[in-house]
């Protein structure tokens, strides 16, 4: 799964990596951006993402789909916590997934992801990035629903997931899943309009491991009441229990 991220670069950063001329208009829209360090889903944060409506430009989107089909703010409010991610294996088939899989869907940049190590009754965090240091897309869905209350318009996003390559097995590996995450020569693809399944099928797949890194990190992470959304987060820690480092 994917729960928690990291963007931990500036505005130019991102406007350099995705070559966006129109520059990064994310604080019309969201106010200053400060790079993330932390990103938990569960805080149902805004982020920037490209859409394939608008590619060239970055979106303030809510992590945690609320599905087109939505009545109320108590079901949006109850819905959104289990759709920060969608299954590649059944996003065709999911009634809250199975229209944005085929009409939008959406880039969401990250640095690097956080996910747990289970070993002898504790669990382990890590820090897991690419090789190259670089930012990074993971493939997403996106939504736009209207609070009937107030008559809000909400733009939210879900992050793909699938099988674990070989490196996020040994990591994740009670349930063995990982965020698909597009080679950077797919990413306009993904986007592309009028794609089939066969085709979509074939952008959600594990990316390698061996353009992938990850160590472990402190529980500084876990810890409540601590400002995770700091550089020490991502700063190597050494477990000799493990046998690494």
């Amino acid at each position: 799964m994917c729960f928690f991220y990291a963007l931990s670069v500036s505005a130019q950063e991102l406007v350099n990596r995705y070559q966006l001329k129109g520059g990064f208009e994310w604080e019309l829209e969201a106010g200053p951006w400060a790079p993330k360090y932390y990103v938990s889903g569960f805080e149902f944060p805004k982020m920037p993402v490209l859409t394939n409506e608008q590619p060239d430009r970055f979106q303030a989107l809510t992590w945690g789909l609320i599905p087109l089909w939505v009545k109320t703010p108590e079901q949006a409010t109850q819905i959104r916590g289990k759709t920060l991610n969608a299954r590649a294996e059944t996003v065709f088939e999911k009634p809250s997934f199975r229209q944005a899989i085929r009409q939008r869907r959406c880039l969401v940049p990250a640095a690097g992801f956080y996910e747990w190590r289970a070993f002898q009754g504790k669990k382990y965090p890590y820090y897991i990035f690419l090789k190259d240091r670089t930012v990074f897309s993971f493939a997403g869905l996106w939504e736009e629903w209207v609070d009937p209350a107030t008559g809000e318009l909400l733009r939210t996003y879900s992050i793909l997931t699938t099988a674990a390559n070989p490196l996020l097995a040994k990591i994740h590996n009670t349930k063995k899943r990982m965020p698909v995450i597009l080679p950077r020569e797919q990413e306009r693809a993904w986007l592309a309009a009028g794609l089939s399944v066969p085709e979509l099928l074939s952008l959600m797949q594990p990316f390698p491991a061996v353009r992938m890194e990850a160590y472990t990190i402190s529980r500084l992470i876990t810890t409540r009441g601590a400002n995770r959304n700091c550089p020490e987060i991502q700063e190597p820690y050494v477990y000799p229990e493990l046998g690494e480092g």
